[in-house]
């Protein structure tokens, strides 16, 4: 099977698509900055997420990555997270902090509860048509 031709997403190169969603200079380069967050972290078990992107010169979205992708263990860091995808609040699961999956839940309650009201009341069961009905 022969892989299509794309741009890798990291440095816009040409590539043959495979597995890989990165060209193989950047999932090198990816590995390299894999492995500093990793002796990092095993000298600095204490840092965060913060620190440790300072201290290796990789993005916090990287560190996020390899966090997601169990690479880097939490577990093994106690001070370390990522920033939730909403609103940045360092959250240690998931993708949204409990304020924010809070306020989205709601929101999607609320359209749920307008579209039961709108479909009532296109069938002449809303609150206003009730006494229509006796």
């Amino acid at each position: 099977m022969v892989g299509k031709l794309s741009n890798c997403p990291r440095c816009g190169k040409l590539y043959v698509a495979g597995v890989k969603e990165v060209c193989p200079a950047c999932e090198k380069e990816i590995d390299q900055e894999y492995q500093r967050c990793a002796d990092y972290l095993r000298e600095h078990k204490g840092a965060n997420i913060y620190e440790l992107s300072e201290a290796t010169e990789v993005t916090i979205k990287q560190i996020t990555k390899f966090i997601r992708e169990g690479r880097i263990s939490i577990a093994d860091a106690p001070n370390m997270g990522y920033p939730c995808e909403s609103c940045g609040t360092i959250i240690q699961e998931g993708r949204l902090c409990n304020q924010c999956r809070g306020r989205l839940e709601h929101g999607i309650k609320h359209v749920l509860e307008q579209e039961a009201e709108e479909k009532n009341k296109d069938k002449g069961l809303g609150y206003y048509n009730k006494g229509k009905l006796k």
